[in-house]
Parts: structure tokens; C-alpha cells; sequence
């Protein structure tokens, strides 16, 4: 695996950890401002939000998948076939 390869791996894992935990703020402030507001709270555009960093997320999950394919075929291993072990094994 070359430096971009690794860095672009590095970057995916930091994005996905960073929008896990963007995820989770939403849904404490949405709580918060929920109780807060009560009927005036604009729960539609929440909603949004969340489809849209949710699709985010999915995107992401793409990319590592298509970066790992691509990993394997140039280390002459043919993705699907292989098998992945515990560290416990």
C-alpha cells in the first residue's frame, strides 16, 4: 500500500469517526431544543439533516469498500475472497 493509499484510508476513518460523532451531537441538541421549544421545534428539518449526513455516512462506507477492492487487486488478491481473521485466532 503506497502513502496515498494510506493516507486516504487515514482521512475515511477520521471523516467516518468525525460524522459518528456529529450524528450524535445532532441527536443531543435535537433532545435539548425538543424539550425546550416543544411544538416550535422545526423536527422536518432535523430530519433532513439527518438523511443527509446518514447518506454521508453511506458514501463514506463506499469509498473505504472501493479503496480496500483496490488494495487487494494490486496486492494480487481478488476481493470477496478474502477471509479476515480475529486478532484472537
Amino acid at each position: 500500500m503506497n502513502t496515498a493509499e494510506r493516507e486516504a484510508r487515514k482521512a475515511l476513518v477520521r471523516l467516518q469517526r468525525a460524522l459518528e460523532k456529529t450524528l450524535r451531537e445532532l441527536t443531543a441538541l435535537e433532545r435539548a431544543l425538543c424539550r425546550a421549544e416543544g411544538d416550535d421545534f422545526p423536527e422536518g428539518r432535523y430530519r433532513e439533516v439527518r438523511l443527509a449526513l446518514e447518506a454521508a455516512g453511506r458514501l463514506l462506507e463506499e469509498e473505504a469498500e472501493r479503496l480496500e477492492e483496490k488494495i487487494l487487486l494490486q496486492g494480487g488478491l481478488e476481493p470477496g475472497r478474502v477471509r479476515r481473521s480475529s486478532a484472537r485466532e
